[in-house]
């Protein structure tokens, strides 16, 4: 007899199993706390749970069927363009400063996906930078020039 299940429902299934465990295996390693007095564990180990639980649901939730669609080629674009991003951003933050570069790596992980026009990820870019300006610089306060060194004007 074989069991029909969904790759793709296993697969996010023994991720989130995987971190989920991992997490909370370390997370034991610090005092937990009781929930009115919280310790450094407490959440990790929490959110760990949570992860547990959701990937056990979505392995049941795999075996209601095979996979019918056609499996996807893998998305090399979005990976290298978002993690090239992450790198990006590290590395000029204090050079370029806040606004270029978010503004930079918005429009990049937009692009990531091919949904995304240049129309729309210029306006995705420019959005996320004022939210990011707002939250970060004039909310939060976060000590950052707005144009970097590298930027004279």
């Amino acid at each position: 007899m074989t069991i029909s299940a969904s790759r793709k429902d296993l697969a996010s299934a023994a991720m989130f199993l995987a971190i989920g465990s991992y997490f909370t295996l370390e997370a034991l390693n610090y005092d937990i706390g009781t929930p009115f007095r919280m310790g450094p564990g407490f959440m990790p180990v929490a959110l760990g749970g949570v992860l547990i639980v959701l990937g056990l649901i979505v392995a049941l939730t795999a075996f209601r069927g095979p996979d019918t669609d056609e499996p996807t080629p893998f998305p090399w674009r979005g990976l290298v363009l978002i993690l090239g991003t992450i790198v990006f951003f590290g590395a000029t933050i204090r050079g370029l400063g806040f606004i270029p570069v978010v503004f930079l790596s918005a429009l990049a992980t937009a692009f990531s996906s091919r949904a995304n026009n240049p129309i729309a990820a210029v306006i995705i870019a420019v959005s996320l930078c004022a939210l990011c300006l707002l939250i970060f610089v004039v909310g939060l306060g976060l000590l950052v020039p707005w144009f970097g060194p590298w930027l004279r004007f």
